[in-house]
């Protein structure tokens, strides 16, 4: 069977189970599968670990090109997707590491292994294009929209990695979260979620070489993102925490601004 063929099976077990079955038997199937198992020992570790502390989640924006992010060396800090990239002119690696989107750990996979030391949090489904090392865990995807508060029992993707990273961070205990590098802005054109093949340097991003020439990316669902933003300031809202924007020139009017220049006077 191919994936195709594969896709389009497991959409119609999903019609006829009903989405609630679905990701529970789902959830079962993988509590057999060894390397989950290991994944969720190692993800109950962290649970509130981090309780009334602040981190920062550091977005893919090109407005990190004029920010300096040396000050966040000495922050807790969650880096996502192809980060790495920027890791000589941060000065730092991330506390930790996320992805999530297949196409790109297919794509990137032994790279994000050989330059990220940082515990890493990868989709299961992208399981194939990374091995299981020590400091790896998997999560399970599941349907939206909603935050999962318990990242053991799955994450909604919420068509952003970012949307990962803060049900990461509230499972974690963090009590203030900031973004920097989310602009929440694109100039490719198209439709949410769309694959497409890379025809030159990537203006989105803070690198041209992020997705460059030939690379394989969907184009962003922004519409989807706000939904699960929303979601994410309630949820940490209705817990007495929080959620700031220090993003330069950022376009995302979900969260309370803040000016990152004065956040380490």
């Amino acid at each position: 069977m191919n994936l195709s063929a594969l896709f389009d099976f497991k959409k119609r077990i999903r019609k006829v189970l009903g989405e609630k079955l679905y990701y529970k038997l789902g959830y079962a199937f993988l509590l057999t599968r060894p390397n989950f198992r290991i994944s969720i020992t190692r993800m109950n570790a962290l649970k509130d670990i981090h309780r009334g502390q602040c981190c920062f989640i550091i977005g893919n924006g090109p407005s990190l090109r004029n920010m300096d992010l040396s000050p966040l060396a000495k922050e807790y800090t969650f880096g996502l997707n192809r980060i790495y990239l920027m890791f000589d002119k941060m000065g730092f690696a991330p506390s930790y590491y996320v992805i999530v989107n297949k196409l790109v750990v297919q794509q990137c996979g032994k790279e994000i292994l050989s330059k990220v030391t940082s515990p890493k949090f990868v989709s299961y489904d992208a399981r194939r294009w990374i091995d299981f090392v020590p400091d790896l865990m998997y999560l399970y995807c599941r349907e939206g929209p909603l935050f999962y508060e318990d990242i053991t029992r799955g994450v909604w993707q919420g068509a952003t990695v970012t949307y990962i990273a803060m049900q990461l961070a509230y499972y974690m205990g963090f009590q203030k979260v900031i973004l920097v590098g989310v602009d929440h802005s694109y100039t490719d054109k198209g439709l949410p979620n769309e694959t497409v093949i890379s025809q030159g340097d990537d203006a989105n991003h803070f690198d041209p070489g992020y997705f460059g020439k030939g690379f394989r990316w969907q184009l962003p669902d922004l519409k989807t993102s706000e939904i699960a933003y929303h979601l994410a300031r309630d949820q940490f809202e209705s817990s007495g925490r929080e959620i700031l924007d220090a993003t330069v020139g950022g376009k995302l009017e979900v969260f309370t601004k803040v000016d990152y220049s004065t956040l380490f006077d």
